[in-house]
């Protein structure tokens, strides 16, 4: 296949989810992404429809934290998948998943599996008004606990507003909004509004912007305010579950909440939610009293794919060589950054960590954002436009700044990683993109 016979495929097949996908795309996610069209996915890498192979540090918005096609997950799955997929009722790798899970964790008393960290989360508020009697939230500008109208805020000055067309302003009437990593802000709302929080959610490290860490101290005063004004402490571990630490976030950080949503590395890439926590909370569900409901919570695929994912997490723990893969990767791009004197930002864990631009007038290299106004003084339209560079020279990552490391991603892909970036910044020195002013 020539060089064009390959590329009038992606154009083909771009008309063709065009004419039957609304913007040809499934999720609106990628609207702004590349229109690449991949043909398959091997552990950390990706080739798409024309034959190239992508470095992917994106792992398809985190799931693919054992890589693509991991041999373990997948055969398990087509395993268990011939003796049924949904049965609507309990079965044997279902209690297996469970114990697991309760197993890796540790903290948790009980846990519900589901499809989504969106709905999970949504069994999380409910079963916090359900115990606690009281309606009003409390979450932290710049975290994202899914795309539903009661949840999407987009975050300003005077706090959170609808993000999308379609939505009601009267869905996010309950929410309190505090800023992320100030413990004195977050003690004068639970000064004035305790008697009303029924729960406070938080992304531990906040991921989906910026990959702010939380500073030393503030989960733990987070922690001893709700338990002193009686309000549900809610960890969204959607994306630091299992990928932090095979305890996640409250084994990272030493702080255990009251109920915490899972998802992403939880399964191997499969669609897998998990909502877990203490035994007086969660057995609400158990009584009827308060309902959680769904066709595929935990349906054959989704628990085989669980079991097989925790098992090999415990049997082979990734995590020093994930951090010592971050720990290289963030290196090699920051002395890339100074090498092209490109004003590059780096923040956030070996994990998962977030790349951007500082704005005009900054230096290479220098400190993290720790909220959103620190985001606001760094370039992310000039980054996003980078990525599509990247994409252009086979580096896959998101045009929001976030990269994930993979339990597989190994020498070679920290090789062709970094030579890539550094071909794509000197591709970019020579024709700036006109937002780059």
């Amino acid at each position: 296949m020539t060089a064009s016979q390959a590329a009038a495929r992606t154009t083909a097949l771009r008309t063709r989810a065009e004419r039957v996908i609304p913007g040809g795309v499934s999720s609106n996610v990628r609207l702004l992404a590349p229109r690449v069209f991949f043909e398959r996915g091997a552990g950390p890498r990706l080739w798409d429809v024309e034959g190239n192979d992508y470095v992917d540090y994106l792992l398809g918005q985190g799931p693919a934290f054992l890589g693509h096609a991991h041999p373990r997950v997948t055969e398990a799955v087509a395993r268990a998948v011939r003796s049924g997929m949904v049965y609507g009722a309990q079965h044997v790798l279902e209690v297996e998943a469970a114990e697991r899970f309760i197993e890796a964790v540790r903290w948790p008393d009980l846990v519900r599996f589901g499809v989504s960290g969106t709905e999970s989360v949504q069994g999380a508020l409910r079963l916090a008004r359900a115990a606690t009697g009281r309606r009003r939230l409390l979450r932290f500008a710049g975290h994202y606990h899914g795309w539903v109208d009661n949840v999407l805020m987009d975050f300003g000055p005077g706090g959170g507003v609808p993000a999308t067309l379609g939505q009601p302003a009267d869905a996010l009437a309950d929410w309190l909004v505090a800023p992320f990593n100030d413990t004195d802000a977050l003690a004068e709302v639970f000064s004035a509004h305790g008697e009303e929080i029924a729960a406070v959610i938080v992304e531990p490290m906040m991921c989906n912007q910026g990959a702010i860490v939380a500073d030393p101290g503030f989960l733990a005063a987070l922690r001893s305010l709700a338990t002193a004004h009686g309000a549900v402490l809610i960890f969204d571990e959607v994306i630091t579950g299992f990928r932090l630490a095979l305890g996640g976030a409250a084994e990272h950080y030493g702080v255990t909440p009251d109920l915490a949503v899972y998802g992403k590395a939880l399964a191997g890439g499969w669609p897998v939610s998990a909502l877990a926590g203490r035994a007086d909370l969660m057995a609400r569900f158990g009584t009827g009293e308060v309902n959680h409901s769904g066709t595929f919570n935990a349906s054959v695929m989704a628990a085989a794919a669980v079991v097989a994912t925790l098992e090999v997490l415990a049997e082979d723990p990734p995590y020093a060589g994930v951090a010592d893969h971050g720990t290289r990767l963030r290196a090699g791009l920051a002395a890339l950054g100074e090498k092209h004197q490109v004003p590059l930002r780096i923040q956030g864990l070996p994990a998962a960590f977030h790349v951007s631009f500082g704005g005009p007038g900054s230096a290479v290299g220098t400190g993290p954002a720790r909220d959103l106004g620190g985001l606001r003084e760094l370039d992310l339209v000039r980054y996003a436009e980078f990525s599509r560079l990247l994409a252009g020279h086979g580096v896959w990552v998101a045009g929001r700044g976030i990269w994930y490391v993979s339990a597989v991603h190994g020498e070679a892909e920290l090789s062709d990683a970094l030579h890539r970036v550094d071909a794509a910044l000197a591709a970019d020195s020579r024709t700036p993109p006109k937002t780059w002013a």
